[in-house]
């Protein structure tokens, strides 16, 4: 049985949900899953900022990631999930990759990591969505990129380092599986509800932010389950990944982005027929993960890894 505790809402608004759940088993191993894109949560901060309707700003949810990972916790993982929407915030950057100009006043830009992304309207403060629409007509006061950052970011990234710093310190090592969904590579294919492109994309940085023995684990775990698997193209691992991936100190991180076609509509957001199998396949998959990183120590041996789900 999962023990379930809410992030602490240090604004004391109590409109404002808890920035993160987390879900833990009761009996921990080594491995915390984290879902810090599937947040469902709209703040007044955007809803009154923005013209775009609920269903737009949702194309940029990993939906549902957070309940196709649902039962990572029976098999002793820790399972963070946020709560507020990625429009909003996105958790999978850093805290200081901001556009100074979508504030008034303008944010101190040597204060600033302006990134590629930032410059794409990606930042830790979206200006676009998914689909390429701007997300808000003017700017927005400084203020509230200050406020959106204490109450939602810092306890987020706060609990998920206290997570793999625990780890570490109990197993010798602490892993990290970043949970994603990714569009299908084809519109078309999204307009039918299809996907297309590889199912899943393994990212660990180029090998940098894991044991590629765990990469390869994964791989042939998710082949086996009946996926198509890619490394790294055109996903290589984001924020989360390279922040806390430090495989010589004992920190692994591999992010996993899953095609949204295989187990959703990519226009009406609605779950697909295929869901629950889909979500047995990745339940089978965190189970044998663990199992044999656990039992080999990222040791692979080809002989000795499970089958395959019937």
């Amino acid at each position: 049985m999962a023990m379930i505790e809410d992030g602490q809402n240090k604004s004391g608004d109590g409109d404002i949900p808890p920035p993160f759940v987390l879900k833990s088993a009761t009996t921990p191993n080594a491995f915390v899953f984290a879902a810090p894109h599937s947040g469902r949560h709209y703040p007044i901060g955007i809803t009154r900022a923005t013209n775009l309707e609920t269903h737009n700003l949702r194309m940029s949810e990993d939906a549902y990631v957070d309940r196709l990972f649902a039962a990572a916790p029976e098999f002793g993982a820790n399972l963070l999930i946020a709560t507020h929407a990625r429009a909003y915030l996105d958790l999978n950057r850093a805290e200081n990759e901001l556009d100074p100009d979508m504030f008034h006043p303008p944010l101190e830009e040597d204060e600033l990591d302006i990134t590629h992304r930032v410059k794409a309207g990606l930042g830790i403060i979206p200006k676009l969505i998914a689909e390429g629409m701007p997300i808000y007509d003017g700017t927005l006061p400084a203020r509230e990129a200050l406020f959106r950052i204490n109450n939602v970011y810092r306890p987020y990234h706060e609990k998920l380092a206290d997570l793999l710093e625990t780890r570490r310190r109990q197993f010798g090592r602490a892993v990290l599986i970043d949970c994603h969904s990714m569009p299908s590579e084809n519109p078309a294919g999204r307009r039918r509800g299809r996907s297309t492109g590889p199912d899943i994309v393994l990212g660990d940085n180029w090998g940098a932010s894991c044991d590629r023995a765990l990469t390869s684990l994964a791989e042939e775990l998710l082949i086996r389950a009946g996926f198509s698997v890619r490394r790294n193209v055109p996903y290589s691992g984001g924020f989360s990944t390279q922040n806390y991936g430090n495989p010589n100190s004992g920190y692994h991180a591999l992010q996993i982005e899953l095609s949204r076609g295989l187990y959703m509509n990519e226009t009406t957001l609605q779950p697909l027929q295929s869901f629950p199998e889909v979500e047995k396949k990745l339940s089978w998959f965190v189970n044998h993960l663990i199992d044999a990183y656990g039992k080999h120590l990222g040791l692979h041996q080809d002989d000795e890894l499970p089958r395959a789900a019937e």
